[in-house]
């Protein structure tokens, strides 16, 4: 899990954000908490029970920090995210046209560089880029919404500073919404959300605000209301100015100044109130002002609402649509304002040459190099690997040191992304987000310089689903076929590639059916590779449901050095909930079994649990424990130990009442009202659980756990249920025990195989 950001709350003072946000100061905060330090026209709110021996950033580092951003955009798949990158970089300079995400032009926007994703009009891969909003530069990761590619925000998140959460008009709080807020709690990360697509039919934003507080749990409050809606959306009104702005000109770059409605006056003043309020809250200035009855100025209330942020007590809602060229400009004035700089987070990093111990590393180029390895590629040049500088800094040609694996290595070449674009730059420091090329590592590797050996903690990487087995149609392309699979699992860590023991066939595992056909389209387009691809099969887990007791004594003489170890115990299921799949527990008391064998039969144990007595599944959510055993002082070994482990773990477990135990997916489908009852029955008939079903407008939202070898196959079914105006999404809920009548069917399906 990311290591803790301990948020310093730093806000610049008297630094002008254009008409949006004229000017933030940091309030006094209370005696013998924190105290004020003032770096040239910065107020930092230094908490000194978070002292670091690491070299502080200086005066000039600081001047340079403050105005940089490493932000990512994330939401639910088609709310909009690729579409509003699209626009930052048109309105920041990078780019000087806009291209659609599914455009007529056929160039597609520019983030989705791949050429499955301006055809699906998708994104699948995260893709990097950088620009510049008046004095700040930000630095952007566009990722997927498709719950497919998770991993691809997991990661993102686990580097970046702050975060946009995208939210639809419409659709509101989805599925992927839920999961990605997940992420962003996890690694910590302070964020805006911006209700998107305030132009479309039946635009609602304030029920999206609403859901967020009831679904997300969140804190949050509009800093905007839009100036009309649906096709009447003409501009935004500023909650805390209480002014009002319309968009002109074609790409709505002409920002005019306009009275606020007189039948609107009264909804901003309340809604100002309510903000108030919210802030007031969780922040102690504000919240003196509100206790106090008295005014609070718009300069007093943007510091409360950035400190606020940066604590993870409050998400600033803004509004608007990417596609009309409406509010984009406002959220980049909102990214500078309310999103924290490089100086406002503190990472942990751990320190491997004294037990792992934790300790901060403040972003300063004077410090030690300390880089983390987040994602890689395979680009014309050999690997890219991106990597996120925290501390020191970092020249092309310098000596660079990999922790994990202790190879010392030259920095070849240094680039800054743009989507797929490389720009060369000679030297990257604390802060910045760049790509090295020709460098061999792994996801989640730290470099350093050798002076020190800190490692960052990695990401949380979910198991696969669902697998496919795979094999080239011709035999000239097997070399391509397996460069093609290992570079795919150096990608992407949800990616998994085995053999089938009994078949010898080739098993590619991952996190769905696109997940899997976009790999296996990659190859026929990237390697000329023609795969045929089986039937998808459901990874299924083994479990016991009761305790079970073992004894068992392996004993075999063939002349000569015979085999002799007995072992004693029990096997027993982990509480519901527990994190770990397997646990193993010594509880011999005194020297039973000698000491030197205790390995063997830990390992007999592991090697146990990969593969159950039912359908041949790995085998979780158990422990054992060694209570007693015996052994021969001539003709025990660790063999005799280890196969004695094994053979009394299929004997208990057959008395442990065992199950199969099979993936649920949360499934949300949307379809017109008119198609409920069908929906409704065809989850029921698929074995799914109805959790909720609510009408949004002329829709309906399902909510449904169903067993993942129920939904293969499902978008065609639903289309020809919905004549095409239904759609769907799902994720991996958990694992759950099948039916008895499906155990049957697994079970004896498992024996005609073997």
């Amino acid at each position: 899990m990311k290591a803790a950001r301990l948020v310093a709350g730093a806000v610049q003072a008297g630094l002008t954000y254009g008409p949006f946000f004229p000017q933030i100061y940091a309030p006094l905060t209370s005696p013998g908490i924190c105290q004020p330090a003032r770096f040239s026209g910065w107020q930092q709110l230094t908490c000194l029970r978070h002292f670091s021996a690491v070299p502080q950033p200086n005066v000039e580092e600081r001047d340079a920090l403050m105005d940089v951003r490493n932000i990512g955009i994330s939401a639910h798949i088609d709310s909009g995210k690729t579409t509003l990158t699209e626009r930052i970089l048109f309105y920041t300079g990078k780019i000087h046209s806009i291209h659609e995400v599914r455009g007529k032009d056929g160039v597609g926007a520019k983030m989705d560089h791949m050429d499955l994703e301006r055809e699906k009009g998708i994104t699948i891969q995260s893709a990097a880029t950088f620009c510049k909003w008046k004095d700040t530069n930000i630095n952007i990761i566009d990722t997927p919404g498709h719950v497919d590619f998770t991993i691809e925000v997991e990661r993102a998140l686990r580097v970046l500073d702050g975060a946009i959460l995208v939210l639809c008009s419409v659709g509101g709080v989805q599925s992927q919404s839920i999961t990605v807020d997940r992420q962003m709690r996890r690694y910590d990360v302070p964020r805006l959300a911006f209700i998107n697509k305030c132009d479309r039919s039946g635009a609602d934003p304030i029920r999206v605000l609403n859901q967020m507080r009831d679904k997300l749990k969140l804190n949050c409050s509009p800093v905007q209301l839009t100036l009309g809606i649906e096709d009447k959306l003409k501009g935004l009104v500023d909650v805390v100015e209480e002014r009002a702005y319309s968009f002109g000109g074609p790409f709505g770059n002409e920002i005019t100044e306009v009275p606020v409605p007189d039948d609107m006056k009264a909804t901003v003043t309340a809604r100002r109130a309510e903000l108030v309020e919210r802030i007031a809250e969780v922040d102690e200035t504000v919240g003196e002002l509100f206790l106090m009855e008295e005014p609070v100025d718009s300069e007093t209330l943007k510091g409360g609402i950035r400190r606020a942020t940066l604590a993870l007590k409050f998400v600033p809602v803004f509004m608007g649509s990417a596609y009309k060229n409406k509010g984009v400009q406002m959220l980049l004035d909102g990214v500078t304002a309310y999103l924290p700089s490089p100086l406002d987070v503190t990472n942990r990093a751990l320190d491997v040459n004294k037990n792992q111990a934790p300790l901060e590393l403040p972003s300063s180029q004077q410090g030690p190099l300390v880089a983390l390895a987040f994602k890689l590629e395979e680009g014309r040049f050999g690997q890219l690997t991106y990597m996120r500088i925290y501390s020191g800094a970092v020249r092309k040609g310098d000596p660079i040191v990999n922790s994990t694996t202790g190879k010392r290595i030259k920095v070849p070449r240094l680039v800054r992304m743009h989507a797929s674009e490389l720009e060369d730059i000679s030297s990257a420091s604390a802060g910045d987000i760049v790509a090295m090329f020709g460098v061999e590592c792994a996801s989640g590797d730290t470099f350093t310089d050798g002076s020190v050996r800190y490692a960052m903690t990695s990401i949380t990487v979910p198991e696969p689903v669902m697998s496919l087995a795979v094999a080239p149609k011709n035999r000239e392309s097997s070399g391509a076929f397996s460069k093609a699979l290992n570079r795919f699992t150096k990608e992407d860590p949800t990616f998994k590639v085995g053999m089938d023991a009994e078949s010898g066939q080739t098993i590619i595992s991952g996190m769905g059916e696109l997940h899997l056909d976009i790999y296996v389209e990659r190859m026929k387009r990237e390697y000329k590779v023609d795969a045929e691809v089986g039937a998808p099969r459901v990874n299924y887990r083994e479990t016991i449901t009761r305790r079970a007791e073992f004894d068992y004594l392996h004993k075999k003489q063939s002349g000569g050095q015979g085999q002799y170890g007995r072992v004693v115990g029990y096997m027993e299921p982990l509480p519901e909930g527990s994190s770990e799949k397997f646990e193993y527990a010594n509880e011999i008391v005194g020297n039973a079994i000698p000491p030197n064998y205790l390995p063997s039969c830990k390992k007999g144990f592991e090697e146990a649990v990969n593969s159950g007595a039912l359908i041949g599944h790995p085998v979780e959510g158990l422990r054992v424990a060694l209570t007693d055993g015996a052994a021969h002082a001539v003709d025990s070994s660790e063999l005799a130990f280890k196969l004695a482990c094994q053979y009394a773990f299929r004997d208990a477990y057959n008395k442990a009442s065992p199950t199969v135990l099979e993936p649920i997916m949360a499934v949300e489908i949307r379809v017109p009202n008119e198609f409920q009852g069908a929906i409704i029955g065809d989850v029921n008939r698929r074995k799914g659980l109805i959790q909720n079903s609510e009408a949004e407008g002329d829709e309906v939202v399902v909510e449904a756990h169903v067993p993942l070898a129920e939904m293969f196959g499902y978008s065609t079914g639903l289309r020809s249920m919905t004549q095409g105006k239904g759609e769907f999404t799902m994720e991996y809920n958990q694992h759950a025990p099948v039916t008895a009548d499906k155990l049957a069917e697994l079970t004896l399906s498992h024996k005609k195989g073997s």
